[in-house]
C-alpha cells in the first residue's frame, strides 16, 4: 500500500477536485432531544457544509446503492406489442466523502451478497461500481462495538482513507484514481516520525472503545441457545416496528410490488427494503405466517447477522456501528442481547 501526507487545509482542494461529480457526505440535520447535533449523509455542494468531524450519521451510505424505494422496471402496452424499460439508477459517478471504517466495511459485506454471489443484483452493482469512496478516521462513540466485530479498520473497499494527525492527513492510497488525485495536492512521503504519529493515533483510538461484544464461539452458542427463554423475553420488549433494519447498514431484505394501470396500458415494478421484524414478513399466499410471534422474528434477525452469514461468508453481517440500539424505541441493543444469550438468562 502507498502512504502519503498532506496538510489538513488541503482537504478543501481535494473536495474541489471531486466536485465535478455528485458528492455525498456528512452534513448537519439539526439537534436531538438532548441538544446533540444529528448528522446524515446527503448531497453536498459547498465544502463549508461538510461535517467531516461528525460522530455518526443517522443512516449509513447504503441508501445510495441500495435505496429504500426503487422502480426497477416499467412496461408499456400498445395493442399486441409491449415494451420493457429497465433503469439501474446509475446515471452519474458518485463520490462518498468521509465514510467511517464500519460503513466502508458494511458495503464490503453487501458486495459479497449482492455482487459476488451466484445471483448478483445488477441494480446494486451498477451503482456500487460507479462510486469513488473517501474514508475518514473516527472517534469511537458509546454505542460503537465495531472493534469487537473486526470492522474498526479498513483493508479494502475505498479509494482513499484519511487519518487526521494534528494539522496533517495521513493518507492510505487504495486505488490508482486516488493516487492521481493526490498528485494534484501538496503531498509528501511520510517519514519515520509520521509513521510513529500514525501508530500512536491508532493505539489511542483502539483504547477508546468502551462497548464490546464477546464473539468467541458465538455461532456455536447461538446453536445451543436456539430454544432459550431469553428470545421470548426480548420479543416481549420488541415493538416489531422495523426501525433497526431501516438504519442498519447491512440489512438487504426487500419486497416487490407490481402495479398495473386500470386501462392495462402501463405497469410498474417497485422494490422496497423491508424488515424481518415486521409482522407480515414471513406471511405467504393463503395467509399463513411462518413467524407470527415477535420473539421468533427478532431471533431470526440475530441468527442471520451472527450465525447464517458467518456460515456462508466466514464473517458476521453486523458491523458493530450501534445504530440499531441507538434508534430502537424499546432500547434493545446488540451487546445486551448477545450477552444475555451467552448467559442463558435475561432480567429485563
Amino acid at each position: 500500500m502507498i502512504f502519503k501526507m498532506f496538510p489538513a487545509a488541503e482537504l478543501e482542494d481535494l473536495f474541489a477536485l471531486l466536485a465535478v461529480n455528485r458528492i455525498i457526505g456528512p452534513i448537519s440535520k439539526g439537534l436531538n432531544k438532548d441538544g446533540h447535533e444529528l448528522f446524515d449523509f446527503d448531497h453536498v455542494t459547498d465544502f463549508s457544509h461538510l461535517k467531516i468531524a461528525y460522530t455518526q450519521t443517522i443512516h449509513s451510505a447504503k441508501k445510495f446503492c441500495l435505496p429504500h424505494h426503487e422502480e426497477t422496471s416499467t412496461f408499456t402496452f400498445t395493442g399486441d406489442d409491449w415494451q420493457k424499460e429497465v433503469d439501474f439508477g446509475a446515471h452519474q459517478p458518485l463520490v462518498l466523502f468521509g465514510l467511517h471504517p464500519c460503513d466502508i466495511n458494511s458495503l464490503n459485506k453487501l458486495d459479497k451478497v449482492l455482487m459476488d454471489s451466484i445471483y448478483p443484483n445488477p441494480f446494486y452493482g451498477a451503482k456500487r461500481q460507479n462510486m469513488l469512496i473517501i474514508g475518514h478516521s473516527c472517534t469511537p462513540q458509546p454505542a460503537c462495538f465495531c472493534q469487537s466485530m473486526g470492522t474498526d479498520t479498513v483493508l479494502a473497499g475505498c479509494d482513499l482513507f484519511l487519518t487526521l494527525l494534528g494539522d496533517d492527513y495521513f493518507a492510505e492510497v487504495h486505488s490508482s484514481r486516488a493516487y492521481h488525485l493526490l498528485e494534484q495536492l501538496d503531498c509528501w512521503e511520510p517519514g519515520a516520525k509520521d509513521h510513529a504519529r500514525f501508530r500512536a493515533s491508532i493505539e489511542k483510538r483502539s483504547d477508546s472503545f468502551t462497548n464490546t461484544v464477546d464473539t468467541s464461539d458465538l455461532t456455536k452458542i447461538l446453536d445451543m441457545e436456539f430454544a432459550s427463554q431469553v428470545w421470548q423475553q426480548w420479543g416481549e420488549r420488541c415493538l416489531s416496528c422495523g426501525t433497526c433494519a431501516q438504519v442498519c447498514p447491512t440489512c438487504y431484505c426487500y419486497g416487490i410490488e407490481e402495479k398495473v394501470d386500470m386501462d392495462l396500458s402501463r405497469a410498474v415494478k417497485n422494490k422496497q427494503l423491508y424488515s424481518c421484524n415486521l409482522i407480515d414478513f414471513a406471511e405467504v399466499a393463503g395467509g399463513h405466517n411462518f413467524r407470527p410471534e415477535s420473539h421468533t422474528r427478532l431471533k431470526y434477525r440475530y441468527y442471520h447477522k451472527h450465525r447464517g452469514f458467518v456460515e456462508a461468508f466466514e464473517e458476521a453481517l453486523c458491523t458493530g456501528c450501534g445504530r440499531c440500539g441507538t434508534s430502537c424505541l424499546a432500547g434493545i441493543t446488540v451487546p445486551e442481547v448477545i450477552a444475555s444469550v451467552r448467559g442463558g438468562s435475561h432480567d429485563a
